[in-house]
């Protein structure tokens, strides 16, 4: 039988559903979408992704995305050269960023330990963070891995290969959001904000 589709339509309804999150019916949308949009819109998204893999790169210091290396934040002479950050992916230094709590420098590992997903430590930024712990004088260092169960295997991996090789190893805090109600909380969320009260 033939394919009822024209080969360039077909060809990006497979790219698309190669992105994590989108199946082929959300594939086909995307795709039928653009058609219908116009050359105006289409061109500019192509324009958009040549733009994006001819000018980003990795920062060879940190592993954020960026255009210039070292980038922005590493650049930053106003920083704390003590602190570090450990996270998962590009996006957690945005939201910590958003914060504007923390000072210091990052490293992103590009992922977590996942053994289901094959992702191992050797598939992680993680021995040039050990390199890069041994070349500074780090007086903390913050495992900002996500509350998961493959963020908290791959924090405790880092733990074991820092070991003592810093001062002061922290996790981030855990407990309640803000505006939250007690009866919807759940078990293990309410058990880390026990755990983790303060005085008054």
């Amino acid at each position: 039988m033939a394919n009822a589709l024209p080969k360039p339509v077909q060809r990006l309804i497979n790219e698309f559903a190669r992105l994590p999150g989108i199946g082929p019916k959300s594939a086909a949308r995307l795709t039928f979408y653009l058609l219908r949009v116009g050359d105006e819109q289409a061109l500019e998204l192509a324009d958009a992704l040549r733009d994006l893999v001819e000018r980003t790169r990795f920062c060879s210091v940190c592993f954020n995305i960026t255009e210039a290396d070292p980038c922005e934040l590493c650049s930053d002479p106003n920083r704390d050269d003590t602190l570090l950050c450990v996270v998962e992916e590009p996006l957690d230094v945005l939201a910590i960023e958003r914060s504007r709590a923390f000072h210091g420098r990052y490293h992103v590992l590009h992922g977590a330990i996942s053994p289901v997903e094959g992702v191992g430590p050797e598939d992680l930024r993680i021995e040039e963070l050990l390199a890069r712990v041994a070349q500074n004088q780090f007086q903390e260092i913050i495992l900002a891995t996500n509350p998961t169960l493959e963020g908290e295997s791959t924090a405790l991996y880092l733990q074991r290969r820092l070991g003592d090789t810093v001062p002061k190893l922290t996790r981030l805090a855990r407990g309640l959001p803000v505006g939250g109600d007690l009866e919807y909380t759940d078990e293990i969320t309410l058990g880390r904000a026990l755990e983790g009260r303060q005085e008054l």
